[in-house]
C-alpha cells in the first residue's frame, strides 16, 4: 500500500509541475528569473520521472 501510496503522490506531482501555473511563472518574469525558474521545474520534473519509474520498478519486482 506504501508504494501505490508514493507512486500516487510522484504522479499528482508531475502532474502539478507539468500545469502551467501562470500567476508564478508571471512572478519570476517580473524578477527577471524566469529562465532560471523553468531550469529547476525541467529538472525536477527529469528527478521525479525517474523516482517514479523506481517506485514503479520496485513495486513489480515486489
Amino acid at each position: 500500500m506504501k508504494l501505490n501510496s508514493k507512486i500516487d503522490a510522484l504522479t499528482l506531482m508531475l502532474t502539478d509541475l507539468r500545469t502551467r501555473n501562470e500567476p508564478i511563472r508571471h512572478k519570476a518574469a517580473f524578477k527577471g528569473c524566469q529562465p532560471e525558474f523553468q531550469n529547476l521545474v525541467t529538472r525536477l520534473i527529469r528527478q521525479l520521472e525517474d523516482e517514479l519509474e523506481e517506485e514503479k520498478r520496485i513495486s513489480r519486482d515486489y
